[in-house]
């Protein structure tokens, strides 16, 4: 907790503290290590799901048109987090979105819980080459689902009446019996381009489509143009699908997954959160410096589970009345400007850290 705390004030590893303090930082480091793997994978998990479920108990309790306004959806994305290293733990070659190729690193597989505009992460996991075969990223979060579900049940929610997003990478004509298996039903997934999709009895590749369909002007519940069409696909079967245009040169559509049929309004609106999962893996990289944590071993979840407790400190700062107008960046800034970090940890943590100098 005091490394998480540190992150607030601009230190982002036990190096960084322990030279501020004038303290040995051997010594924060071997602290770290003596935590088990499975203590604190479980640690994790727990936590996260704690700090969600106290938000969720509320929102769920009310009213279908007060969950809607509070753009509840559960998001899936994964991140690459580049790294040179042979000493650290499941680094390999993985496909970056953000660089457009093969980059090495670290891939980080997310499930975030999106409330009132609020990415709150409930399940992480980092995903490692073993042998030959490709990594079966679809069926580990299919396990981190079902691992979910069992640990909110422990607060007595019921996790699948909440919509889920899903990016274009994990579509799969599995993947819908075993999220129908799980009681999962809103799903809306992101389309490929080369997808075949019949339309008006025409058969053309997503990426035809895009240029040929008539956008409608933005309306109700879309704030972009957007059509809403039925299409038939030979692998997925009969389904809507929506076409919207996010700028004037790029245009998208999304895969209603569920089982039942949609309006593009109720479409759009559950899919319009999914940004927030992107806004998550932002600021683990851009604000808390995720890279600058490099503990060998097991560490890598020690070092995930700082980075977590430092995000979600900020999260409780901004629900504040305080801080509830200012970003991440500005509430560290002034805390930064108004507090000394030694006086905080001698206040909160009756000096330990300090009384070691």
């Amino acid at each position: 907790m005091v490394l998480a705390l540190a992150h607030l004030f601009g230190f982002y590893n036990p190096k960084q503290l322990a030279d501020f303090l004038g303290v040995p930082y051997q010594a924060f480091y071997a602290q770290l290590k003596d935590w088990s793997l499975y203590h604190l994978r479980a640690m994790l998990i727990r936590f996260m799901v704690k700090q969600a479920a106290e938000q969720l108990g509320d929102v769920l309790a009310k009213s279908h048109s007060t969950r809607s306004r509070a753009g509840l959806s559960f998001s899936i994305d994964n991140s690459v987090i580049d790294r040179l290293s042979k000493f650290l733990r499941c680094t390999w070659s993985w496909y970056s979105g953000r660089c457009k190729q093969v980059v090495q690193g670290q891939d980080l597989l997310g499930i975030v819980v999106t409330i009132n505009q609020v990415a709150l992460p409930v399940h992480l996991l980092f995903c490692s080459k073993q042998g030959r075969a490709s990594t079966d990223k679809p069926s580990q979060w299919i396990a981190m689902l079902a691992q979910l579900k069992d640990e909110f049940e422990r607060y007595e929610i019921d996790i699948t009446q909440i919509p889920l997003t899903l990016d274009s990478w994990f579509v799969s004509e599995p993947l819908r019996p075993q999220l129908y298996a799980l009681g999962f039903d809103h799903l809306i997934i992101a389309g490929k381009g080369h997808y075949t999709f019949t339309i008006n009895n025409r058969k053309q590749p997503a990426s035809v489509w895009k240029k040929e369909l008539t956008l409608e002007p933005p309306k109700w519940g879309i704030d972009v143009p957007s059509c809403r069409i039925c299409a038939y696909n030979p692998t997925f079967g009969s389904l809507i699908l929506l076409f919207f245009q996010k700028s004037t040169t790029r245009s998208y559509y999304l895969m209603n997954f569920s089982q039942q049929s949609m309006r593009g309004a109720e479409m759009w609106h559950i899919w319009k959160q999914h940004h927030q999962i992107e806004c998550f893996w932002k600021v683990l990289k851009s604000v808390f410096h995720v890279r600058a944590m490099r503990l060998h071993g097991d560490g890598l979840y020690t070092a995930l589970l700082i980075k977590v407790l430092a995000y979600l400190l900020v999260i409780r700062l901004k629900a504040q009345k305080f801080f509830s107008k200012c970003s991440i960046t500005q509430i560290m800034r002034n805390l930064r400007r108004d507090h000394d970090l030694r006086d905080v940890l001698a206040e909160h943590f009756h000096g330990a850290p300090v009384a070691t100098q």
